[in-house]
């Protein structure tokens, strides 16, 4: 397993992880299932939602296969696929400069992104103190299957 860790700005309430060659515009995708979810996709890009507009830790784990259920620890888990097409993965804030945004080397190919959120609910009322924290788990999947809530977090999306 390879695993990286990052300090990305969530503007807008959201970062990206997607293939360097796609154009990851999700702006017509943030619909009210998209908000629900705090997952937004479309071709080679997915969206991550946040419940903070600040900056917030992310774990990227790439694994050989999927990683076990740890639920339990978590306030919120989805999935969804990823296709990788150019062998290189970007990671970034949806504002941020794209070329200085951080690259991650994978073999092409199709990916399950599993997105869990921790401490959702620890978060200053003003939104620009918290302990909230995101894991990105990838591995190569197939077939391909329709965005999944695996486990739903109790209060309502700040998106």
């Amino acid at each position: 397993m390879k695993s990286l860790q990052f300090n990305i700005f969530a503007d807008y309430f959201q970062f990206y992880i997607q293939d360097e060659t796609a154009m990851g515009d999700l702006s017509q995708s943030w619909d009210e299932e998209a908000s629900t979810r705090l997952l937004a996709f479309g071709p080679g890009v997915v969206g991550i939602g946040t419940v903070r507009n600040m900056d917030v830790p992310i774990a990227l784990e790439v694994h050989d296969q999927e990683p076990a259920d740890d639920f339990s620890t978590w306030d919120h888990v989805v999935e969804c696929d990823l296709t990788v097409v150019s062998g290189r993965i970007v990671i970034a804030g949806c504002t941020d400069y794209f070329p200085d945004a951080a690259r991650i080397d994978v073999a092409p190919g199709e990916y399950r992104v599993r997105a869990s959120y921790g401490a959702l609910s620890k978060v200053s009322e003003n939104g620009l103190d918290g302990e909230d924290h995101y894991r990105l788990q990838l591995w190569r999947a197939l077939p391909l299957s329709s965005p999944r809530i695996l486990k739903r977090r109790s209060v309502s999306p700040s998106l």
